[in-house]
């Protein structure tokens, strides 16, 4: 049988094990969504990247990636006579007063750029 000096402390570890818990929890959200993210601005970077090797404006890119990506994003797109690169910049804050850092995630994609294409259009 129990002491009666051990009611309670259940609830004394729980309490100091808690705050523990909700930050890994929150680190490990955090990390999905940084990847998230991550998948989320290649696949923008290399469709943006393939437009533009085909002979889309670049502003017309611009416009197409930024909407694939999350809010604030940066889009830069070039393209010459051989490749046509897009790159996609995005800072990703961690959720909620978790006090960490942001994180800034970047992807980068070329493309060969097909032959007329680099004439199509303004390439600023």
């Amino acid at each position: 049988m129990k002491g009666r000096g051990d009611r309670g402390s259940a609830t004394a570890e729980i309490a100091v094990a808690l705050p523990g818990l909700v930050l890994i929890m929150v680190a490990a959200l955090w990390g999905v969504m940084v990847a998230s993210v991550q998948l989320a601005c290649t696949d923008a970077a290399r469709s943006g990247a393939r437009a533009a090797a085909r002979g889309e404006s670049l502003a017309t890119v611009r416009e197409v990636v930024a909407h694939a990506v999350p809010s604030g994003a940066k889009v830069q797109a070039s393209r010459d006579a051989e490749t046509a690169e897009v790159v996609v910049t995005v800072q990703v804050n961690a959720p909620g007063p978790s006090g960490l850092p942001p994180i800034t995630v970047s992807a980068h994609a070329a493309a060969a750029t097909e032959p007329g294409a680099a004439d199509a259009g303004p390439s600023g």
